[in-house]
């Protein structure tokens, strides 16, 4: 048996797939991580763009909006590995699942590694701008093959 087979048949993966009103909520709590990220996200990398509140302190901005992210992560990394545990043989082995979870997996890194060193530092306005446009291609590419993987199944 895989670890894949083992976890959807662990007793809250089988409650999950059993029953639409916790599948329910839990994708509810899901969007509402996934929400907070992406609209952290959408601020802080037009911020760095300088397409959105070019006017406030960078530092500002940008570390509100890794607060509304890092919230956003707390909430929908854990809401996501119970609706996958009900799922897991066919999530595991599904492209688009898995370019989701390459892309979170960058993101997450870049953001927190990359993308606040910038910020903090900053190296200056092309670093700004490529910095900015690198994690929101990432953060738009989770939010894309995730909305791609649940309307289309594929």
């Amino acid at each position: 048996m895989t670890w894949t087979e083992w976890l959807a048949t662990t007793t809250i993966a089988v409650a999950v797939r059993d029953s639409l009103l916790l599948t329910g909520g839990l994708s509810a709590i899901h969007l509402l991580g996934m929400t907070l990220i992406t609209g952290g996200a959408l601020v802080s990398n037009l911020r760095l763009l300088g397409a959105l509140l070019a006017s406030d302190d960078l530092i500002t901005v940008t570390r509100s909006a890794a607060r509304g992210i890092a919230v956003g992560l707390l909430i929908s990394v854990p809401s996501g590995v119970l609706l996958f545990s009900a799922r897991a043989t066919e999530a595991s082995v599904n492209p688009t699942f898995r370019i989701k979870m390459l892309l979170l997996a960058s993101a997450a890194v870049f953001q927190f590694a990359v993308h606040s060193r910038v910020c903090r530092h900053g190296y200056g306005r092309v670093a700004e701008r490529v910095t900015g446009a690198v994690a929101l291609t990432l953060w738009v590419g989770v939010a894309a093959a995730g909305a791609y993987y649940i309307l289309l199944g594929e």
